[in-house]
């Protein structure tokens, strides 16, 4: 379980961090038909919680797993 929390925090944290430091975001969503949502998420209220949220996650991650050893 603690592997797979850590791997759902990285994974989230990266992507968050490209959504939020790059232009990345319009081209995911062009891609998938979903551009409307843009003006929606893209964000800073949204996508800068949202990075917070999965830095948490993986500390937290990281500190399950060095408590388990």
């Amino acid at each position: 379980m603690s592997n797979r929390l850590l791997a759902t925090g990285i994974i989230g944290t990266t992507v968050a961090a490209l959504c939020c430091f790059t232009p990345f975001l319009p081209f995911i969503l062009g891609a998938l038909g979903l551009s409307g949502l843009l003006a929606f998420l893209y964000n800073d209220l949204i996508l800068l919680p949202l990075l917070a949220g999965f830095i948490l996650l993986t500390g937290y991650a990281l500190w399950r797993r060095k408590q388990a050893k």
